[in-house]
C-alpha cells in the first residue's frame, strides 16, 4: 500500500516521538529530582500515547486522523515546553523537545492539508 509523502512523514514523526518520549521517561526517572516530577512524567506519557494513537489512525486510514493529529500537535508542544523547562543543559531533554516540536509541526501540516482538501 502506497501512502502520500506528507502522510508517511507524519507517521514517521509520530513514531519517532513516541519512542523518544518513552525513552525520556526512563531517563527522567533515573535522574530523579525535577526530572521525575509527576506532572512532567504524565505529560511525557500523554505525548507518547497520543503519538502512538495518531500513528495508528493514520496507518489504518481513519477518517478521524485529523482530530488525533490536532490533539497530538497540542500535546507535543506542551511536552516540548516541559522538557525545556526541566533542564536546558540535558542532551536527552533537548532531543525530546526537538522531536516533539518537529512532530507538532508535521501534525499541523497534516491539518492544513486536510482543511484545504475539505
Amino acid at each position: 500500500m502506497e501512502r502520500d509523502q506528507d502522510l508517511q512523514s507524519c507517521i514517521e514523526e509520530c513514531t519517532l516521538c513516541h519512542a523518544i518520549c518513552t525513552e525520556t521517561i526512563k531517563h527522567c526517572l533515573e535522574k530523579s529530582g525535577r526530572h521525575s516530577e509527576a506532572k512532567h512524567i504524565r505529560l511525557l506519557e500523554d505525548c507518547a500515547e497520543i503519538c502512538q494513537t495518531s500513528t495508528n489512525f493514520m496507518l489504518r486510514g481513519s477518517d478521524l486522523h485529523l482530530q488525533t493529529c490536532s490533539l497530538c500537535a497540542d500535546v507535543c508542544d506542551l511536552c516540548a515546553r516541559s522538557c525545556e523547562q526541566i533542564d536546558t543543559q540535558d542532551s536527552i531533554m533537548k532531543q525530546c523537545a526537538g522531536v516533539c516540536r518537529s512532530c507538532a509541526e508535521s501534525c499541523r501540516e497534516m491539518l492544513e492539508r486536510g482543511r484545504k482538501a475539505a
